[in-house]
């Protein structure tokens, strides 16, 4: 079995422990990304359990990066990895930028679903962020019974964005739901739950993009661990964690137990000739429930792909993801979403 605690990136004293589940792949890199967007890369060794680890000394919290995963360009078994695609961490506390839908961003040439395009993508998808750990938010003092339960179903940025009492500059944030006339006002109407909409870091789809419309819902999960980065007030590497943990410490200080829903069955990155984010390039037919043609998603959630909860090391993501916003982001119950 595969120790998941592991994984992900974990600050230590004098350095970083990273750590990826990529049990096919043949070689990865961790790329760290400077402030001028320099990349350094460095090689991880393979453990028995398909996890890949290195420790880096002097790597700090807020420390940018992404990996390049290796193995065979083989479709037809699934594999469909690709160095060029540079990949978010799928155990990444905090992620930072979006998709550029007009870069590189699908590991097959536009003209064949089944051939590698070879164009770096680096420039155009979003980053993992190193992020330490911190003291989890203040607990409720009196968890309330499920039947006394008075649940207000809200949009973190679209309730923020609205309320004339929140300062223009922390509208849509997290800090604006932490705000003291927020938590009067929830008070007052005898809210004792609030049940957000999704707040796990996510992207606009590609027909949404190509729109010139963004994905207001949040229905398109990038990130299981890592908060929203532009519900943000107060910048988005790592920053993103400690303000959501004073809005769950906010609300429970006032009594206001935190739901939030939940997207585990499907991820951004759609179907095959989607983009190719984390997941994929990772272990195409790991992560996701294929057709028996083993090239295409098999598609039972009508978003693209469907994440293969039947693999161990999938199934130890959602619940790991799961206890992580319980633990470490104070969150006392979720909403699944299908």
């Amino acid at each position: 079995p595969v120790d998941s605690s592991l994984l992900g990136a974990h600050v230590h004293e004098g350095g970083t422990h990273f750590a990826l589940w990529a049990p096919r792949a043949t070689r990865v890199e961790v790329a760290l990304v400077d402030a001028d967007r320099q990349q350094t890369n460095h090689d991880l060794t393979r453990q028995p359990d398909g996890v890949w680890m290195v420790f880096l000394p002097g790597v700090e919290a807020g420390q940018r990066y992404g990996y390049r995963v290796h193995g065979p360009w083989s479709p037809v078994t699934g594999e469909r990895f690709n160095p060029a695609k540079l990949l978010i961490d799928p155990y990444a506390r905090a992620i930072t930028g979006g998709v550029d839908y007009a870069g590189p961003i699908s590991d097959h040439t536009p003209e064949s679903n089944y051939l590698p395009d070879a164009r770096d993508s680096f420039a155009s998808v979003p980053l993992s962020v190193v992020v330490a750990d911190t003291e989890p938010p203040r607990p409720l003092r009196a968890v309330p019974n499920p039947e006394d339960l008075v649940v207000y179903e809200t949009h973190l940025k679209g309730f923020t964005r609205l309320h004339p009492a929140v300062p223009e500059h922390l509208r849509g944030t997290y800090a604006g739901m932490a705000y003291p006339a927020v938590i009067d006002h929830l008070t007052e109407l005898g809210v004792t739950a609030v049940e957000f909409l999704p707040l796990q870091q996510f992207v606009s789809e590609p027909f949404v993009a190509n729109k010139e419309l963004v994905n207001y819902w949040g229905y398109n999960t990038l990130g299981f661990f890592a908060p929203h980065a532009p519900y943000s007030s107060s910048g988005t590497l790592g920053e993103q964690v400690r303000e959501f943990k004073e809005m769950v410490s906010a609300l429970h200080d006032a009594g206001i137990a935190v739901i939030m829903d939940v997207v585990y069955n499907h991820t951004a990155e759609g179907g095959h000739d989607g983009p190719t984010l984390s997941f994929r390039g990772i272990d195409h037919a790991g992560y996701y429930r294929l057709t028996s043609d083993l090239r295409n998603d098999y598609d039972v959630t009508g978003c693209g792909n469907a994440v293969d909860t039947s693999k161990a090391g999938v199934l130890d993501l959602v619940l790991d993801s799961l206890r992580y916003w319980v633990t470490d982001m104070g969150v006392d119950g979720f909403r699944f979403d299908l």
